[in-house]
C-alpha cells in the first residue's frame, strides 16, 4: 500500500545518475518504475545485483525492493506514473557539445502518456534546453504535462549521503506547480531549495562544476610554482583552506579532475559560450592546465630513470578516484597510453575498476590482482588513484619485490608521506613537495694527530 505522500516516478537510466535517484526516491516511500536501454543492466538489477559500484546503493536498493522495478520497456515504466525522470547520459560530442540523442529518445518514448503530470530532468544538459524540450512536449500533445530542471550534485563514492543529505536541492520550473511537485518529491530530505526559472538550474549545474574544475586546476599551477621555488603547496593549500571565503576542498594538486562530470561539463560549457560567440578564455586554460597535467607526470618519470624504453613500470590505481569503479577520463588511461608509447612495459593494479580489456591501453598492460605483484620486477610505479590499500603499504617490504636498489616512486596524487618512503629507499617524487635529498653526513672526518 502507498504512503499517502508518496508519487509513482518512472525513471529513465539506470546508470550512476538514475540508479542512485531511484533508490533514494524509493527510499523515501515513492514508487519507482526504473526503465534502460541495456538487457544486460536490467538483468543484473532484476536478480539483485548492482550493475556498478556506489558503496550502500546494493543495499539501499534491496531494502526498497517492493517499492522498486526494473524493465527495458518504456511504456511499462511510465504506466500509472506521476512524474517521469530523465537521467540519461549527454556524453560529449567532437564539437565538445552535449549529445542530447538520449534525451530525445526518451522524450518520443512519452507520446501519449498525457496522464503524466510532470517531465523532469535530472541529466546534466546545456543552458537552453529545457526550452526546448517545452516545445517537443506542446508538439506532442503533452502540453498540459509541467516540466522542471532538478540537476544532481552527487559526488561518485558518497553519492547516497550527497542526495539525502544535500548542500541544496535546485529546482527550475516553467510554472510553480511543477516546483512545488517536485519539492514534494524530496520530501524527508533536510537542506536548502532553491527554486528559479529553467535556464538558471541548467546553468547552476554547468557553472558549479566548472568552478571545481578550476580550484583543481588553479591548485595545480600553483604546485609547479612550488616545484619550481622550493614552496610545498601542501602547507600552502593547508593554509589558504582555512580562509572562509575559500574552503579547503578540491585543492589537492596532482593528476587533475577526471570521471563523467568535470571534464565533459567543462568542454560542455566552453562550447556553449562559443556557441553564442564568446570566448571562455579562463575555463579554456583550466582544461588545459588539467589535460597537461598526466603528461607532465610521465615526463617526471622519464626524467628521473634516463629512459621509459625497456622499463616496467607499475601503474598502481586505475579509476579516476578511489570508491568507484568508473574508468570514465580517468588520468591513468593517458598515463598508460604515454608509458607505452615511451616503449615501458605497463602492470596494472585496481581493486574495482572495469576497464573495456579489448581497447587501447589495458588490451596491452598487465592487470596484476595485489599491489606487490604488480611491483614485482617493475623500475619505477606511478600512483595514480589514492586508494586506502596503498597508504598501508609496507613499502619498505615492497622495495625489495622491484628491480633498482632504489626504485622510483611517483606519488601523482601526494598520497604518502615524503620522508617515509625516502626512508624506505624510494626515489619519491610527488607534485609540488619539495623532493626528499639524500641523507649526507655533515660531520667532519676525523684527523688523527701527526
Amino acid at each position: 500500500m502507498m504512503h499517502p505522500d508518496s508519487s509513482r516516478i518512472a525513471v529513465f537510466g539506470a546508470g550512476y545518475i538514475g540508479l542512485v535517484a531511484g533508490a533514494c526516491f524509493a527510499e523515501l516511500g515513492h514508487q519507482v518504475a526504473i526503465r534502460d536501454i541495456q538487457s544486460e543492466r536490467i538483468r543484473l538489477l532484476k536478480a539483485g545485483d548492482v550493475p556498478i559500484y556506489e558503496p550502500g546503493l546494493g543495499d539501499m536498493l534491496a531494502r526498497n525492493k517492493d517499492r522498486l522495478t526494473y524493465t527495458l520497456d518504456a511504456a511499462e515504466a511510465v504506466a500509472g506514473a506521476d512524474v517521469a525522470y530523465i537521467c540519461v547520459d549527454t556524453p560529449p560530442t567532437p564539437s565538445g557539445d552535449a549529445d542530447l540523442s538520449r534525451i530525445w529518445a526518451v522524450l518520443a518514448s512519452l507520446t501519449g502518456a498525457t496522464h503524466l503530470r510532470a517531465v523532469v530532468v535530472k541529466s546534466t544538459v546545456p543552458v537552453g534546453t529545457g526550452a526546448r524540450i517545452r516545445r517537443a512536449l506542446d508538439d506532442s500533445g503533452l502540453a498540459h504535462v509541467a516540466y522542471a530542471s532538478n540537476p544532481e550534485f552527487t559526488a561518485e563514492g558518497r553519492a547516497l549521503e550527497d542526495f539525502m543529505r544535500p548542500d541544496r536541492i535546485v529546482i527550475g520550473a516553467d510554472n510553480p506547480a511543477a516546483a512545488r511537485l517536485v519539492r514534494s518529491l524530496h520530501h524527508g530530505i533536510p537542506g536548502t531549495v532553491e527554486t528559479m526559472d529553467v535556464a538558471s538550474a541548467e546553468m547552476v549545474k554547468m557553472a558549479a562544476n566548472a568552478l571545481l574544475a578550476t580550484k583543481i586546476s588553479f591548485t595545480n599551477e600553483i604546485a609547479a610554482l612550488c616545484e619550481a621555488t622550493g614552496a610545498d603547496i601542501t602547507h600552502v593549500t593547508r593554509a589558504i583552506g582555512q580562509d572562509h571565503r575559500l574552503g579547503p576542498h578540491f585543492m589537492n594538486a596532482g593528476l587533475g579532475y577526471g570521471g563523467s562530470c568535470f571534464p565533459k561539463d567543462s568542454r560542455a560549457l566552453r562550447a556553449l559560450a562559443a556557441n553564442t560567440g564568446y570566448s571562455f578564455q579562463l575555463l579554456t586554460a583550466v582544461i588545459e592546465v588539467n589535460e597537461l597535467q598526466p603528461r607532465r607526470a610521465v615526463q617526471r618519470l622519464k626524467t628521473a630513470l634516463g629512459t621509459l624504453h625497456n622499463h616496467t613500470i607499475a601503474l598502481l590505481g586505475m579509476t579516476f578516484k578511489p570508491g568507484t569503479d568508473d574508468m570514465r577520463e580517468a588520468p591513468s588511461t593517458i598515463i598508460a597510453s604515454r608509458l607505452l608509447a615511451e616503449g615501458a612495459t605497463v602492470t596494472c593494479w585496481d581493486p574495482m575498476a572495469r576497464p573495456q580489456p579489448d581497447t587501447h591501453p589495458w588490451n596491452l598492460t598487465h592487470r596484476r590482482p595485489t599491489i606487490s605483484e604488480a611491483l614485482t620486477g617493475a623500475d619505477a610505479a606511478i600512483l595514480v588513484t589514492e586508494w586506502p590499500d596503498l597508504a598501508t603499504t609496507d613499502w619498505a617490504a615492497h622495495r625489495h619485490l622491484m628491480n633498482n636498489h632504489t626504485p622510483v616512486l611517483y606519488d601523482g596524487r601526494n598520497h604518502l608521506d615524503p620522508s617515509t618512503l625516502h626512508t624506505a629507499g624510494y626515489t619519491y617524487i610527488s607534485t609540488g613537495r619539495p623532493t626528499p635529498q639524500p641523507h649526507t653526513n655533515t660531520t667532519p672526518s676525523h684527523t688523527p694527530p701527526a
